[in-house]
């Protein structure tokens, strides 16, 4: 698997289950600022579903949620994609994943609660959960089917810019496909990246023939390097697009959870601590570990 055109996106990494090589993780953040993890629901479920921890791992409001879809592959889909960013998360933070709270930001994008300094992207389809986390600024990540149809006539002017118009009217049917198809899984991306989703128009911008470069809707430059673009092919059929920002952050080559935490946040916790009894602290290699297994 590789991206479509070289960028400086790394390769999303399969974790095919609570028992991966979560080290992984922690050297991607650690090397490239970011990673972008994936894996099939139905790998995640046997194992997860079994786990007496399962509760306490997706926590009270997850767990409600959970317990309030009246569809048995939905709640697969839901617990897998919540389990997913869980793990990933307490690796890269070197923590237990039932120590990593996800909550949703207006709109829908999700955040890791108490870290200021890291970024978490979702995005699942019936077959594929794909998660990025990103510690130098804010990331998108889209999945869709490679061979998804999308009748260009239908959509030509809610997704294509006039310059992304031009060039696609010079492709062959099928070249046309497979490029709206990746123009949307990247635009989807981007858009999650900046948090806006659906709100914001997808003729507002538009990508270059490469799909690497973000390009004003008359086919200028629109961004100074600090944005990364890149699709990727996976085993399966499945396409996935990501956006990935710099904001020039201070790179401290670190992102344990002492130095991501909110500092008013770890206030908290230092004063919420002081109030309960003590308990046995979490021994060995968190990375290799991230459930304390």
């Amino acid at each position: 698997m590789s991206p479509l055109k070289r960028t400086g996106i790394s390769e999303p990494l399969l974790m095919p289950g609570p028992d991966s090589a979560w080290s992984r993780v922690r050297q991607s953040v650690a090397w490239h600022g970011h990673v972008v993890v994936h894996a099939s629901p139905r790998d995640w479920l046997p194992a997860a579903v079994a786990d007496p921890r399962l509760r306490a791992l997706l926590g009270a409001r997850d767990w409600q949620r959970l317990t309030g879809l009246p569809d048995a592959e939905a709640r697969g889909r839901f617990a897998a994609s919540r389990l997913l960013v869980k793990y990933t998360a307490g690796a890269a933070l070197q923590v237990p994943p039932e120590s990593v709270e996800l909550a949703s930001k207006a709109g829908g994008r999700p955040y890791l609660r108490g870290c200021d300094q890291i970024e978490v992207s979702l995005s699942h389809t019936r077959d594929l959960v794909v998660v990025g986390l990103n510690r130098r600024g804010r990331i998108g990540v889209d999945a869709e089917l490679a061979g998804r149809r999308i009748q260009y006539s239908a959509v030509q002017r809610h997704l294509c810019t006039p310059a992304e118009r031009r060039r696609l009217s010079t492709l062959d049917p099928d070249e046309r496909q497979r490029h709206l198809v990746r123009t949307w899984t990247l635009k989807e991306a981007y858009t999650k990246a900046l948090g806006q989703g659906m709100r914001m128009g997808f003729t507002q911008f538009g990508f270059d023939a490469d799909a690497t470069t973000l390009l004003t809707p008359r086919g200028e430059p629109a961004s100074h390097g600090e944005w990364d673009f890149a699709t990727f092919e996976l085993d399966g059929g499945h396409l996935v697009g990501v956006a990935c920002h710099d904001a020039g952050l201070l790179d401290e080559g670190d992102t344990a959870v002492s130095t991501m935490l909110d500092e008013g946040f770890v206030s908290e916790v230092v004063d919420l601590v002081g109030r309960v009894p003590h308990r046995a602290s979490y021994r060995g290699d968190p990375a290799e570990h991230p459930g304390g297994l």
